[in-house]
């Protein structure tokens, strides 16, 4: 199993940018799938973003297409999410996870195994 460990979260106004990363440690990362979820006070956890083991394929929540973008490097076992175009209801504590299934991006929490601690983006209007 991997150990994940989220940063890059703060607070930035409406409209600009901020990139997560995703550092993994333990078992070989390049083989997991890997994916971005949030989750804004009184709701449930969302899918935001999945990317599989190689990169060459990915997923995105319909709220997010085309501001956010999933990438990875497998050489330093990290995961990003490029944030632009950010909006007040992009706030959420947002969360790294890993899937043992790494052939394509994975949209259920159920497909994945290991998560981050989660860091927080506010987004003032």
């Amino acid at each position: 199993q991997v150990q994940l460990v989220e940063s890059g979260g703060g607070l930035v106004q409406a409209g600009e940018s901020l990139r997560l990363s995703c550092a993994a440690s333990g078992e070989s990362f390049s083989t997991y799938g890997a994916g971005w979820f949030r989750q804004a006070p009184g709701k449930e956890r969302e899918f935001v973003a999945g990317i599989n083991w190689s990169g060459t394929s990915t997923d995105y929540a319909a709220s997010v297409k085309g501001r956010f973008t999933i990438s990875r490097d497998n050489d330093k076992s990290t995961v990003y999410l490029q944030m632009n175009s950010l909006k007040p209801e992009d706030t959420a504590v947002y969360y790294c996870a890993a899937a043992l299934m790494g052939l394509r991006p994975e949209v259920r929490e159920t497909e994945y195994a290991s998560w981050g601690q989660g860091t927080q983006v506010t987004v003032s209007s």
